[in-house]
């Protein structure tokens, strides 16, 4: 595939390209759309500024809580710059399930802060989500990073930045993922401004979905190296912790709205 390029001696990544092409892409549609219905946009730019943070901090935490094995070395480092070396191989990488739990907490705390409204605020930045998560897939795919298992009919990889993905054909399961996360994205960009039947519940509806697609996709993944419990990858455990809490909400939301009385 095509990892990157250089430009004036410096190492451009298509992955970091991609994610900086899903921001600009899909933040301005949840910008937009909490105007449309508050009049504002300003708060809209502060949640997601504060939920990048959150979002950087946690794809790097989760990432190197899969590496806990590799925590030793920390420990082993002869001065400052070595640690720094070994702290950048043992956090230095990213897990979505990371900075989208970081970027949801820090969001939530923003929301909770500046007192904004709950409902309105995550069901514009649900499709945004998606958007953004899917165009970062074909980053992903470029690159060669969380790539596939090896399949007769599959793409190879003869240049990616991960070394054991190359020279046997692979399922291009970032392509897959990618397209889940497209078709999650229409389906909730339609929902947001064309219904309100499920107002406030948008966010709650990408995190049960999704859960449920990587879920199964986590099984067509062959970088073994990220993590795994019980027989289930980190991803896939999340995923059902996800689902259950999203389930558990659509459930009390719901009974909550039929309990509502109906206007004569």
């Amino acid at each position: 595939m095509f990892p990157g390029f250089e430009i004036f001696g410096h190492f451009i990544g298509m992955y970091g390209i991609c994610a900086i092409v899903g921001i600009f892409a899909a933040c301005p549609i949840a910008i937009v759309y909490y105007k449309k219905f508050t009049g504002d946009d300003v708060s809209m730019i502060n949640i997601l500024l504060f939920s990048a943070i959150g979002v950087f901090l946690g794809m790097h935490l989760l990432y190197g809580i899969t590496n806990i094995p590799y925590w030793h070395i920390l420990f082993e480092a002869e001065g400052f710059v070595d640690f720094w070396k070994r702290f950048a191989n043992v956090f230095g990488g990213s897990v979505f399930y990371g900075g989208l739990i970081g970027g949801l907490v820090a969001g939530g705390i923003t929301i909770k802060a500046f007192k904004l409204p709950a409902q309105i605020a995550t069901d514009c930045v649900a499709p945004s989500i998606a958007l953004m998560h899917g165009i970062m897939r074909v980053g992903c795919f470029l690159g060669g990073c969380c790539y596939g298992v090896e399949w007769e009919h599959g793409i190879t990889f003869t240049n990616s930045l991960v070394e054991s993905a190359n020279g046997v054909p692979r399922v291009p399961v970032q392509l897959f993922e990618a397209g889940f996360e497209v078709a999650l994205f229409f389906l909730l960009w339609i929902l947001l401004a064309k219904t309100d039947r499920l107002k406030g519940m948008l966010l709650a509806l990408y995190l049960l979905i999704y859960s449920v697609g990587r879920f199964i996709l986590e099984f067509f993944r062959g970088d073994e190296y990220r993590g795994f419990l019980f027989g289930l990858s980190t991803s896939q455990i999340i995923s059902v912790l996800l689902f259950t809490g999203s389930l558990v909400f659509f459930i009390l939301k719901l009974k909550k709205q039929k309990n509502i009385p109906k206007k004569a």
